[in-house]
């Protein structure tokens, strides 16, 4: 590498501009079922072909859950896809995997989670460069009424924005 692309590779990463971030799988029904509070990232402990099944997007967030046990953080019912090419090798589809926060993080969850009507819901994973990332929210469920007045606002801004780009093509 030429000392001009080293120049240039570190500007642009001074600018922010660090690794893409490539999305694996998005959990769009946690959204509709729960008020998201705060959320964080957290890097994931994985063995080999979960890495490669992931690169192949085979995963599902839709009823993974998280939990706080001795400190640490575990996910758990999240679906990767067993890796195609595998062999005996190959990982369960559904195991508990841990999470990586920092203590303060963990500590700071575990309190919040103590309330009343408080639950950890994986919004989205994602690579980060090469480190698998999931994003953890604190969430709080939903009523039934709720759900609905969510669903009818989001059905009036379609409404809007239908009605503006009609009357811009006239």
């Amino acid at each position: 590498m030429s000392a001009a692309n080293k120049g240039a590779k570190k500007a642009k990463q001074a600018e922010g501009d660090g690794p893409a971030k490539k999305l694996i799988a998005s959990n769009k029904k946690a959204r509709h079922d729960y008020h998201i509070d705060d959320t964080y990232e957290a890097g994931i402990v994985l063995t080999g072909t979960e890495v490669k099944s992931l690169r192949d997007r085979g995963a599902s967030l839709v009823d993974g859950y998280c939990y706080l046990e001795g400190g640490e953080m575990w996910m758990e019912a999240v679906h990767i896809a067993p890796y195609v090419k595998g062999t005996w090798t190959n990982h369960a589809a559904r195991r508990k995997r841990k999470l990586l926060l920092h203590k303060a993080e963990i500590a700071k969850l575990a309190g919040k989670t103590r309330e009343k009507g408080y639950t950890l819901v994986p919004l989205e994973m994602y690579f980060l460069g090469s480190h698998a990332k999931v994003v953890v929210a604190l969430a709080r469920g939903k009523k039934e009424y709720d759900k609905r007045q969510t669903l009818r606002e989001q059905q009036d801004m379609r409404e809007a924005q239908r009605a503006m780009r009609r009357r811009e093509l006239v």
